[in-house]
């Protein structure tokens, strides 16, 4: 399982004031603006040829752009693509759409297991996993605060070790495909 963000194509100059107590744009394609020392958040403002896009920063010190965010699930064994969903860009997305793509896999008889980035170690896809009898095998996050979602429970079996080692390295083949069938080093 993975995400990441699609960026739109709306410009955050054309952004407005969802009240509309901003000025008017100025004239010409690309009117300046000057939104200096005023805070612009998804909830307080909106673009008006994307009022979906949503303002997200991609790590800290990065600037926000309006985006969405894509979805991933792949099979684990053979890297084939199971399902796929676009979101509004928000914290908690990628987790949420996990566990509906989770819900919309064939049931099965046996264990399944889910091998995911540190971002989805919280108690709450944990949990959700666990309700769906999947194992979570995700990176264990120690710099969250209160420590990793995982216990021993999980973490003590090769297969999380053997999960993540596979999903770090089809990372790299895929990264190594889109550069032309190059690894990237």
């Amino acid at each position: 399982m993975d995400g990441t963000l699609i960026e739109s194509w709306a410009a955050v100059k054309s952004m407005r004031r969802r009240d509309g107590k901003d000025e008017p744009p100025g004239p010409g394609r690309n009117p300046r603006v000057d939104f200096h020392g005023e805070r612009r958040t998804s909830e307080t403002h909106v673009s008006p040829s994307d009022p979906e896009a949503m303002l997200f920063r991609n790590s800290k010190g990065q600037a926000a752009k309006l985006n969405y965010m894509g979805h991933v699930l792949m099979d684990h064994r053979y890297g084939l693509l199971v399902d796929v969903e676009v979101t509004a860009a928000t914290g908690f997305a990628e987790r949420e759409a996990a566990l509906k793509m989770l819900d919309r896999l064939p049931k099965r008889s046996g264990r399944r297991t889910i091998a995911a980035d540190k971002g989805y170690d919280t108690a709450d896809f944990v949990q959700g996993c666990r309700e769906r009898g999947i194992t979570p095998h995700v990176a264990c996050n120690h710099n969250r605060p209160g420590g990793s979602a995982l216990n021993a429970r999980t973490t003590r079996h090769a297969g999380h070790r053997i999960s993540q080692r596979i999903r770090s390295a089809s990372r790299k083949a895929s990264a190594g495909a889109t550069m032309g069938g190059r690894c990237a080093r």
